[in-house]
């Protein structure tokens, strides 16, 4: 099914008045009560605003999609907001917010759900999608464009309707240090190790850092008292600027594809016991799925 045919003009709104995302919020809303629909609209309210505080919706390249999985709406509703002048909201790309998708769902419907927002969310990822979308001088082309870009939503809930598409990645000319800042900045266990042409070559986690550290662990943990010469973490910082990722990364790990249905990969991670799945498609790296993502956009939504 085309997204596209989950859209109302009447629930779409090119021209928002409103200066912020919240007040953009309220704006859209006011569409469903000009409807007439019966909505606890401060019930709704008070799960958007929830659901921010958990994280920041606002998805980069000028889009932002607020959303909640509410007892107060007894269906799935998609509201659409254009701010022609942008918001004021601070943004992780500093690209001004523009498009606002705005996804209300009951409790009882998650799989719709999910498969909606990834799809508004793949719209938003498509070369050029802001530009035009700001171009538009009606609802119905709106709508028109977003048909054409033949974004569709899946019987099943699939790997690439999770998964994480900007993946931090390292080559294996990189440095020890330059492994640690972006696991640093990014908040972030694991890295993926790519060639030049993004070709997945292996991970490399923060138990390995450490294990560069502590080679001889083993006589470590076999007998605390175990005589050092020097101070290992000392030494590992002497050498953060030459100690390649080439030698410490590994090779083994898991790999699915976009198309691979979500509940096979979670049973696998299950089975492993293991935190992130990489995602290829032709040897080539294109999004990485983690544990705690299941959890968060799945379970928590």
């Amino acid at each position: 099914m085309k997204l596209a045919n989950l859209l109302m003009d009447r629930r779409i709104n090119i021209d928002l008045k409103a200066t912020n995302k919240e007040q953009a919020v309220r704006e859209l809303l006011e569409m469903l009560r000009q409807e007439e629909i019966p909505v606890d609209y401060d019930t709704v309210l008070a799960s958007i605003r929830e659901r921010e505080e958990v994280e920041d919706t606002s998805y980069g390249h000028g889009f932002a999609f607020p959303h909640a999985r509410t007892d107060a709406v007894s269906e799935m509703y998609i509201l659409i907001g254009v701010s022609q002048h942008g918001l004021e909201d601070k943004t992780s790309d500093g690209v001004p917010l523009h498009v606002i998708c705005l996804l209300l769902t009951p409790s009882t419907i998650a799989k719709l759900y999910l498969q909606t927002l990834s799809g508004l969310a793949a719209f938003g990822r498509m070369e050029g999608a802001l530009d035009t979308i700001l171009a538009v001088s009606n609802k119905n082309d709106l709508i028109k464009l977003i048909s054409d870009a033949n974004v569709t939503v899946d019987k099943e809930l699939m790997v690439k309707d999770v998964m994480r598409h900007d993946v931090a990645t390292v080559t294996p000319d990189d440095t020890l240090k330059e492994v640690a800042n972006k696991m640093f900045r990014n908040r972030l266990s694991a890295l993926a190790v790519v060639d030049t042409s993004n070709k997945l070559l292996g991970v490399i986690n923060d138990r390995d850092l450490i294990k560069a550290a502590l080679p001889d662990y083993k006589s470590l943990i076999s007998n605390l008292n175990y005589s050092l010469d020097v101070e290992p973490f000392e030494e590992l910082l002497k050498q953060e600027d030459k100690i390649k990722v080439a030698q410490l990364y590994r090779d083994d790990f898991e790999v699915t594809t976009p198309e691979t249905r979500i509940v096979e990969v979670a049973a696998m991670m299950i089975f492993k016991d293991i935190r992130r799945v990489f995602v290829t498609a032709d040897d080539n790296l294109v999004g990485v799925l983690l544990r705690k993502d299941i959890v968060n956009m799945i379970i928590r939504g």
